[in-house]
């Protein structure tokens, strides 16, 4: 007990430093926000892995996915690496770099103002984005709280978030995105080194692969199969609602604002691409595994008095099941890295919303750079105090609460940012449709009883497919009013036949 304290404390005091000499260098609002869009390759891969994975996915997803699909779970960490990670580097990464710097903006709501000509849609995503990443927020505290709860004895779960919510502010509060960028490359070094120790301790734990996955099938067949028990439709919207959500999530989109050139890009989607595959593919498979070594007799505190699991305590169970004691801290460490991270750029995102979009952009446009760096920390602190409340509330799953959360934001900017992003066509009319209704469609089915991951799915393929369509559709009408205007001003300007036969 005493080791993984001193080894906190270190860890912490390592965090505050590397902030304080972040805060030395922060002298605007841009360098707060965006480093001074000069952010090195590897700072940017590391920042968006570790933006990307955190307590949710090594808590709650590999959990709950873990018990429910057994090794088919997998697919969701390999998809999310292909298709979250490379494929948004290689198709976005560049050209969002590109629009940023010819907008001359810095958060996503500018970017829907600026490309739409749509002067309220900044406004509507300020309101969106701090709404819904809430909730997001919160289950990072929540998973990572789990964790403190099972190996800390002594530490209440409460005590766990409000560390973390204090801690959080501490860190980023002083140094913002700059400080955030040297502080993930730190993370990503420990989250590497600690997933890889992870996968030897669970297959030797395990009694090897061949062994694991013959336990596994006598327990339930499906278990090691392609698609796990719960079927093609549940895995494929968990893989489109964790893949294709980062193509429009703007604390992953900011990462791109920030990177410094075109050569950053090319060796930061090939290192983010692999750190992905790591950490998402090590964090499903161990998942995978929660039945051989979480049971009522080995972790009662695992499971509610009907003897179903609760799914937010099964990795927390296991991991302290295959971890020996002397190295657990590493594996703490590791999952407190991943989640410092992420709480760090959706603070950062959501804070920002609020004063430059929201403030400084509809109540006071004249507000100074001094002023509106210190109010987006003021912010920052709000937001996390918001967080920390819903956190402590524990609403429902981890899986849940991010389902809505992601689920929410990919259907109400997936539409309108990508199609934005590539095409010169789609107008205000189709943002505001496929906005709309992808996110109305989203709460709509959660509200009627469709799990998170399906609603969320379901709602960011409406908003992709509705843009295009509904554009088409304004300009159409749009098109057509103009021409029977234009025909009829030109009738009246020809005389009539009883006028003309007059004048002769």
């Amino acid at each position: 007990m005493e080791v993984k304290i001193i080894v906190l404390a270190l860890y912490a005091l390592t965090i505050i430093v590397l902030g304080i000499r972040g805060m030395k260098k922060t002298n605007s609002f841009s360098d707060f926000m965006l480093g001074g869009g000069n952010v090195g390759p590897w700072m940017s891969a590391f920042s968006y892995g570790t933006a990307y994975f955190s307590a949710v996915v090594f808590i709650g997803f590999a959990g709950k996915i873990g018990w429910g699909f057994g090794f088919s779970g997998v697919w969701i960490g390999v998809f999310n690496a292909l298709i979250g990670v490379l494929g948004v580097w290689w198709l976005m990464a560049w050209k969002i770099k590109q629009t940023s710097t010819r907008y001359n903006i810095s958060t996503m709501g500018e970017y829907f103002e600026i490309r739409y000509k749509a002067k309220y849609f900044k406004l509507y995503a300020a309101i969106v984005i701090f709404i819904f990443f809430i909730p997001y927020s919160a289950a990072v505290f929540q998973g990572l709280s789990y964790l403190f709860e099972i190996s800390l004895p002594g530490v209440e779960y409460w005590q766990a978030v409000v560390g973390m919510g204090l801690f959080t502010s501490i860190y980023l509060v002083m140094g913002g995105y700059k400080s955030m960028s040297v502080i993930d490359t730190f993370f990503g070094m420990i989250m590497t080194v600690g997933v890889i120790m992870l996968a030897v301790f669970t297959i030797n734990g395990g009694g090897g692969l061949t062994n694991i996955a013959n336990e596994l099938s006598a327990i339930k067949p499906k278990l090691t199969e392609t698609v796990g028990p719960p079927g093609l439709w549940k895995l494929f919207s968990l893989i489109m609602l964790t893949s294709l959500a980062p193509f429009a999530m703007p604390q992953l989109v900011q990462k791109f604002y920030a990177i410094k050139d075109k050569r950053s890009i090319k060796i930061g989607m090939m290192a983010s691409t692999v750190f992905a595959l790591l950490i998402g593919g090590i964090a499903y498979f161990v998942g995978s595994t929660g039945r051989l070594f979480v049971t009522t007799e080995t972790a009662p505190h695992a499971f509610n008095e009907a003897g179903k699991p609760i799914f937010d305590m099964i990795m927390p169970e296991l991991l302290t099941q295959i971890i020996p004691e002397y190295l657990f801290i590493i594996i703490l460490v590791l999952i407190l890295s991943a989640s410092m991270s992420t709480l760090a750029a959706l603070v950062l995102i959501s804070s920002s919303t609020l004063t430059k979009d929201f403030y400084a952009g509809y109540i006071n446009k004249k507000v100074s750079d001094k002023n509106l760096t210190l109010l987006t920390r003021i912010a920052s602190v709000v937001f996390i105090v918001l967080s920390v409340a819903l956190a402590l509330m524990k609403l429902d799953t981890i899986v849940a609460i991010l389902g809505v959360s992601w689920g929410a934001i990919g259907a109400a900017f997936l539409g309108p940012f990508i199609w934005g992003l590539f095409t010169d066509f789609c107008n205000k009319f189709g943002a505001y449709a496929s906005s709309f209704i992808g996110l109305g469609l989203t709460i709509y089915l959660y509200a009627s009883g469709w799990s998170s991951p399906e609603a969320g799915t379901i709602g960011m393929l409406v908003s992709l497919v509705l843009n295009p369509i509904a554009s088409f559709i304004a300009d159409f009408i749009i098109t057509t009013y103009r021409m029977k205007k234009f025909l009829n001003k030109d009738d009246e300007k020809q005389p009539k036949l009883g006028s003309y036969a007059k004048t002769k």
